[in-house]
């Protein structure tokens, strides 16, 4: 980027004469540089980034410039993702950073652990092979709303969930009906959690044993063990929830079945799908439930 063009993008935020003082340039030299007609890179550029901005904004801001690139592939814009990136860095567009994430793991004494069957192998080959399920929680003016969430491995779809204002095994056991019902769970299906006393109780393990779905959980406190819903419940924090104040738990509760059944189940690009989204990954593969 030229001291012009740094000029020019920043007009609005900064003095001229400052500007212009602190890059060396001169006022006429830069109002001579705007008169120039725009080179076919520049006016190529300028169409780019129209398009990169929209791909943005549809994302509602949480794109970086490599879903943003699959974003223009997919709408048959051909470019470099190298090009992407600087034009994004240049707009001053970015993705949303990764929080850093306090567990809600509560394991109670006297409970069975089941083992752990995923063994850190998040893939399965077909869909109801390995469901992963977690907790996490929402702040809002009301107090904490809390999230219950299984997701399917094959296509890292969001397949049943839950909400309260209590952490209960009522919690988990309504995410997981909810995911029985909707997939018609084969015998033999993978249920993996953490050792929380939620997924641990009673009512939990004989709903799992009911529907012959094999309960598996990895080691106490180690999140790598479930990495694959440590990586949504990341998604849900820094693309949505951390940029917004709930003033009730209904208004969360209303957005967070937004984000999931409309934008992150059918809409947002993912990654380890070679960036489809994962209502498109099971339509590809034509083995949809």
């Amino acid at each position: 980027m030229s001291r012009f063009q740094f000029v020019h993008q920043h007009r609005a935020q900064y003095a001229l004469r400052r500007m212009c003082r602190a890059l060396d340039v001169s006022r006429s030299g830069y109002y001579a540089w705007l008169k120039r007609p725009l080179s076919r890179r520049a006016r190529e550029d300028g169409i780019l980034l129209a398009a990169i901005e929209d791909a943005h904004r549809r994302s509602r801001g949480t794109y970086g410039s490599p879903r943003v690139y699959h974003a223009l592939a997919r709408a048959n814009i051909r470019c470099g993702r190298h090009r992407v990136a600087r034009l994004m860095r240049q707009a001053g567009l970015y993705g949303i950073p990764k929080p850093k994430r306090k567990g809600t793991t509560q394991s109670e004494a006297g409970r069975s652990v089941a083992p752990d069957l995923v063994e850190r192998d998040f893939t399965a080959s077909r869909p109801n092979e390995k469901w992963v399920a977690d907790i996490t929680y929402i702040p809002t003016q009301e107090g904490w709303l809390y999230l219950a969430v299984v997701m399917d491995l094959f296509s890292r779809r969001i397949v049943g969930w839950s909400m309260q204002q209590c952490q209960t095994e009522d919690l988990v056991i309504n995410a997981l009906s909810m995911a029985v019902v909707g997939r018609e769970a084969p015998v033999g299906l993978i249920h993996h959690s953490d050792q929380g006393g939620q997924y641990t109780s009673t009512s939990t393990q004989a709903l799992l044993n009911l529907h012959q779905i094999r309960a598996s959980m990895g080691s106490k406190g180690d999140c790598y063990d479930n990495a694959a819903m440590e990586s949504f419940v990341a998604s849900l924090k820094r693309e949505w929830t951390h940029r917004r104040a709930y003033a009730a738990r209904s208004e969360a509760r209303l957005d967070l079945f937004w984000y999931i059944e409309v934008f992150y189940n059918r809409e947002r690009l993912h990654s380890t799908l070679g960036y489809l989204s994962p209502a498109e990954y099971e339509e590809l593969h034509n083995d949809t439930p």
